[in-house]
């Protein structure tokens, strides 16, 4: 067979062109990746349209492509402001249809945040069927002015805060898709620590960390009596200007601990700790549940519609982990939820399994059966 005859067999093997549209945060581009990865094996073209702020993930995206689009969040400080967000989304929108001419997808899909909203606006004006998936228990605000023009709506938990009336019709619950490297880290299962033993403890903050942790953890571990102090084994994620400091921090105070900017292993990390301290984003949280595991959720305050908040309560309604907003935790709060834990690891046992209990290890899946639904439809 000759190479160009192997390379039209390779082409009509293949099924169509889905275009996925996310940027950001780790929190949207997450749940797309696995979601790429998922349609990738069901043979499916995928490709990448996301803001100047995504292309950072470019590189190791499971895509065919990856197209830059403009987008602007819609801010309301000042008329110029919103005239020049206006007009980045209005060439964002040109652009995305465009883009949709040329590669001919069979379906969009918008994964929140306002750098999937050309992309999916531009789908709706294509006639291409579109979803969009909502990652919190909150539904965002550019997922809320999307819903009225979009296919299908998918969630990450079954009750979703401001999808009402024609937007419910539309939604479907999928969970929220976790990456490969999480299911198999969900393998592992939970062991919980020994009475004297070591403690493994993992602080982080999110895609980028979060100062408020590398201020607040260390010194509550620092005051704890020393035979707990002596039993910890700490793996923090901190900002890289907060490195060194939270590294002597510990070093004072005798606790073996390892500090990195960024663990591009931390689905494994989790799955070796015996509690979490972190923030309640949607990715983290989807990510706690599918492997399993307890923790201490501290929502992001001052967020506009409380989405990490409603996340945490969502979870520790569950039984599943302690969510403990930041203006009540000071760091003796912290020190003796911390003490009590380590000194009772029957209750880390229940709420490790009770996290488990809420995790969606076939979220990619349902959602890609939602987005095979929809462009076997669209053929």
């Amino acid at each position: 067979m000759t190479d160009s005859a192997s390379e039209q067999d390779t082409q009509q093997a293949l099924k169509p062109c889905i275009l996925l549209a996310a940027g950001g945060t780790g929190g949207h581009l997450f749940p797309a990746f696995a979601l790429a990865e998922e349609l990738g094996r069901r043979r499916f073209v995928v490709d990448l349209a996301t803001d100047m702020r995504g292309d950072r993930y470019g590189t190791g995206f499971p895509a065919r492509a990856v197209h830059a689009i403009p987008s602007a969040t819609l801010n309301k400080k000042s008329i110029f402001t919103v005239a020049r967000s206006g007009w980045t989304i209005m060439r964002g929108i040109w652009r995305a249809y465009w883009l949709a001419g040329r590669i001919k997808p069979v379906v969009v899909v918008g994964f929140g945040g306002y750098p999937s909203f050309p992309p999916v606006i531009a789908a709706g004006q294509r006639r291409i069927p579109s979803v969009v998936h909502e990652q919190n228990a909150v539904l965002g605000r550019a997922n809320r002015i999307l819903a009225q023009h979009v296919t299908a709506i998918a969630t990450s938990f079954q009750d979703v805060k401001f999808l009402e009336g024609e937007a419910a019709a539309k939604a479907r619950y999928t969970g929220n898709p976790v990456r490969a490297m999480v299911i198999e880290a969900a393998e592992k299962p939970y062991a919980p620590p020994s009475g004297d033993g070591p403690f493994r403890l993992l602080v982080f903050g999110g895609s980028q960390g979060a100062k408020y942790f590398s201020d607040a953890v260390p010194p509550a571990l620092a005051g704890l009596p020393d035979e707990l102090r002596q039993r910890l084994h700490v793996t923090q994620q901190c900002r890289a200007e907060d490195l060194s400091r939270v590294q002597a921090r510990y070093a004072e105070a005798g606790i073996d601990a390892e500090c990195a900017a960024f663990f591009d292993d931390l689905p494994f990390r989790i799955a070796d700790s015996h509690l979490v301290i972190g923030r309640a984003g949607a990715s983290s949280v989807a990510e706690l549940t599918v492997i399993g595991r307890p923790s201490i959720l501290v929502p992001l305050p001052h967020a506009l519609d409380n989405d990490q908040l409603q996340n945490a309560t969502s979870l520790a309604t569950a039984g599943g982990g302690w969510c403990i907003q930041q203006k009540d935790l000071s760091p003796e709060r912290l020190q003796d939820e911390l003490a009590a834990l380590m000194e009772d690891p029957g209750l880390l046992v229940q709420s490790a399994a009770a996290a488990r209990r809420q995790g969606r290890p076939d979220a990619v899946m349902r959602l890609a059966d939602l987005v095979e639904e929809l462009a076997t439809g669209a053929k």
